[in-house]
């Protein structure tokens, strides 16, 4: 995460997690927005970290076995002791685990499409980036924005096959629909439309569903996350219904 993103800290102090898995070997926790996976020397403005209430929570060390951005909430996964955090890793930089994400976004956008868009990296190595979606619902609001009369929002759903920092968001704003909340590669203008309408100012992106084969057991294991409560919130206020 860049230096110069705002992020708004968590609504309620963090006392305990939802844990929506556990086993002898894994846990995972739905990740509330706001709440960083680890400590960071980028983010000195908080002392609450996934890691640590995780651990403390269930009583024995937890490792981490992929990311989520501070602001990204959802399925979080961990391993419970070395060897399954090596096996767990190693299947997420094989491209092995299925990642699913819903995201609501500025506009219309296709029913499907598919991004395959090379980033860069900070230190300027250019990565092999794709993303395929789908389109849940589309929105029209009466509320003007700009230039426009009305405003259009769309409920997304994003498979990504690699695993790049911050490949949704970078793809999104690349096709010109950013997710609603990011910063920097969003529209700062919705961001600010939404923090002064509506007193939003997480990021509207939720992992939804995790799948893998347990290394072990060779069980297929998927894993769900309900939406946190200001995603819930702001479906129900862009009228974003039954879905």
């Amino acid at each position: 995460m860049l230096k110069n993103e705002s992020v708004s800290p968590i609504s309620d102090p963090v006392l305990s997690l939802e844990i929506i898995f556990q086993d002898e070997n894994l846990v995972a926790i739905n990740k509330p927005h706001g709440l960083l996976v680890h400590r960071s020397h980028i983010a000195a403005d908080t002392s609450e970290f996934a890691v640590q209430i995780l651990r403390d929570q269930i009583g024995q060390r937890v490792y981490p076995v992929h990311r989520l951005d501070r602001k990204t909430s959802g399925v979080l996964l961990f391993a419970l002791n070395d060897e399954m955090n090596s096996r767990m890793q190693k299947q997420f930089s094989d491209g092995k685990v299925k990642k699913h994400y819903h995201a609501i976004v500025r506009g219309f956008t296709p029913d499907e499409m598919e991004i395959d868009y090379p980033l860069k990296r900070d230190d300027g190595v250019v990565q092999e980036a794709f993303t395929s979606f789908k389109t849940i619902k589309k929105v029209e609001l009466n509320l003007a924005f700009g230039k426009h009369s009305t405003s259009r929002y769309s409920l997304v759903e994003l498979t990504p096959t690699t695993g790049r920092m911050h490949q949704l968001r970078k793809h999104m704003a690349h096709i010109f629909h950013p997710i609603i909340g990011d910063r920097p590669h969003g529209c700062n203008k919705q961001n600010k439309f939404f923090l002064e309408k509506f007193g939003m100012n997480s990021m509207l992106l939720h992992a939804t569903e995790l799948s893998f084969l347990d290394p072990l057991t060779q069980k297929e294991i998927s894993l769900q996350a309900e939406y946190q409560p200001e995603f819930q919130r702001m479906l129900q206020t862009l009228q974003f219904t039954a879905v």
